[in-house]
């Protein structure tokens, strides 16, 4: 199956995705990860203000299958959480590049951007 990977996008082996607008990254899951996970029935809510580094498990999530803890990309701050994917998970199932995104991040250090791999790279490690 072709799974959707969204030019423009950053990724992370872990299958995050990452927005970047100056020095904020938005993060979510990506399309290959949500369909893994099956029906999506809990997320846990991140802590605006809270410190986190790179690769650090931020939240889990949970679907009828499984426990996936969702890391972050980049080190940073959490500045900003999407309620409406805490009340309604199956958002992320439904769009997980759009209104599926999870948290946003005020990036420290943006010279872990390096780390990250584009869509090309993603499509291609998703297909090993």
């Amino acid at each position: 199956m072709a799974y959707k990977v969204i030019e423009g996008l950053y990724y992370t082996k872990s299958d995050e995705w990452v927005k970047v607008e100056d020095d904020i990254a938005t993060v979510g899951i990506t399309d290959y990860a949500q369909d893994k996970l099956g029906d999506i029935v809990y997320l846990e809510q991140a802590k605006p203000g809270t410190k986190v580094k790179v690769d650090e498990r931020v939240i889990t999530i949970e679907s009828v299958k499984a426990a996936s803890d969702i890391n972050a990309p980049v080190s940073g701050a959490i500045i900003e959480v999407n309620d409406k994917v805490v009340s309604d998970p199956s958002i992320i199932n439904k769009d997980p590049y759009g209104a599926g995104w999870l948290f946003k991040i005020k990036m420290e250090n943006m010279e872990e951007m390096k780390d990250l791999i584009d869509a090309n790279s993603y499509q291609d490690y998703r297909k090993e």
